[in-house]
């Protein structure tokens, strides 16, 4: 499962979410984020990620294109430095690279770690939180402008894969992905061009 999870970083009961607004937001918090992320239906961008992987000396630098169309309708296209897709379809998740000559698809309710990983993005972007709460304990910092939202997964076997994410925005938009390993393998993905 840790290798599976790995290839779609390469390739991404209830918890109470803690809010903590800056004082100047007034009343803004958790809610109101994810009210404004669910009113986006479609956004598109650029973006490059870096790897840190501690079996190499080097980090691993990717780009290509993202695509969301609300509420569940998400691909990854991973253009340099191999061409590899990521296309997540109504709970079904297609992976396919020719480089490496994989075409696998998943039912994400199958791979309870999977989908629990694609649905920190998913869930993110589609403003919808009692699915990622499902799966996290939230923290919340910054303002409407700015802000980071610390992921911390609430399953034993998906935090044997990751420890934490973290996603941040400014407004209704994802600038970036930060995810962290228990063994401190990270990724950082910065999101560029997103147009809500």
């Amino acid at each position: 499962m840790r290798i599976l999870i790995l290839l779609l970083c390469l390739v991404p009961g209830f918890s109470r979410a803690e809010a903590e607004p800056s004082a100047a937001s007034g009343a803004w918090g958790l809610p109101q984020l994810m009210q404004s992320l669910s009113r986006v239906t479609s956004s598109q961008g650029k973006f490059t990620e870096r790897k840190y992987l501690s079996v190499l000396i080097a980090p691993l630098d990717s780009s290509g294109t993202l695509l969301f169309q609300a509420p569940d309708h998400l691909e990854k296209h991973t253009l340099k430095p191999k061409a590899e897709s990521l296309v997540l379809d109504r709970g079904v998740l297609t992976i396919d690279s020719k480089a490496r000559n994989i075409k696998r698809t998943l039912v994400l309710q199958e791979y309870p770690a999977v989908w629990a990983f694609v649905e920190s993005i998913r869930s993110t972007l589609a403003g919808d939180l009692p699915t990622l709460q499902r799966f996290y304990k939230i923290k919340l910092k910054g303002n409407a402008a700015k802000w980071n939202m610390q992921l911390l997964p609430l399953d034993s076997k998906m935090r044997n894969v990751m420890s934490e994410i973290v996603i941040s925005g400014r407004g209704a938009r994802v600038t970036g992905i930060e995810t962290t390993e228990p063994n401190g393998d990270h990724s950082i993905m910065t999101v560029v061009g997103q147009a809500p």
